[in-house]
């Protein structure tokens, strides 16, 4: 994150890590965790978007009032959707502008596709939202599944739907697809993705 000119968060001394953690925080630095609807501070193991307040963090943007770019305690909305857990290690789980939302509810896709990627069938899966006008949006899955393993659009809804809360079921289906559009760094191209998926549904 550029706005916070050096690292917020960092390794242990003793060097012990969490698988998919990205560590505690720095020295000087404070972060939040607040609900993305109600800007209500969550507390631990609870999904929300990280917020930072410290003496590494930007004035401002040139231009734009403060009160647009910081709470009222002043700490900035990083649009990183993460939690901590019991021990103080943060993990990121999404970005802000990649939520779903469904009826209200924010659905983080990248934890609909780390369950996909548990499916023995599944090689390499992206998920986004599309158009639902009962709902708002909806989660659609695209999969790349293992050379030598079958399996349906529906075992797919089926396996997510046993796992996960009602708003993160893939109502908007499944597609399969050779390969999971990615840049350099390995990133999903979600803007590509959603492309995609207009297209599908414009043949529905």
């Amino acid at each position: 994150m550029t706005e916070s000119t050096l690292a917020v968060l960092k390794g242990t001394p003793d060097g012990l890590q969490k698988p998919g953690s990205v560590g505690v925080v720095a020295p000087g630095i404070t972060i939040k965790v607040v609900d993305v609807e109600t800007r209500q501070p969550l507390g631990p193991n609870q999904t929300g978007e990280l917020c930072i307040k410290g003496p590494l963090i930007m004035k401002g943007y040139v231009g734009i009032d403060n009160k647009e770019v910081f709470d009222s305690e002043g700490f900035f909305p990083s649009g990183d959707i993460g939690y901590y857990d019991d021990d103080k290690y943060f993990f990121i789980v999404d970005r802000l502008k990649e939520l779903i939302k469904y009826k209200g509810f924010q659905v983080a896709p990248a934890e609909l596709e780390g369950l996909l990627l548990k499916h023995e069938a599944v090689r390499d899966a992206g998920v986004v939202g599309v158009y639902d006008k009962a709902a708002g949006e909806v989660p659609l899955a695209f999969v790349v599944t293992q050379p030598d393993k079958k399996v349906t659009e529906k075992k797919l809804q089926q396996y997510v739907a046993e796992r996960l809360s009602n708003p993160k079921h893939l109502r908007g289906g499944v597609r399969f697809i050779s390969e999971i559009p990615k840049n350099p760094s390995g990133k999903i191209i979600r803007r590509q993705l959603r492309k995609m998926a207009k297209e599908v549904r414009s043949k529905i």
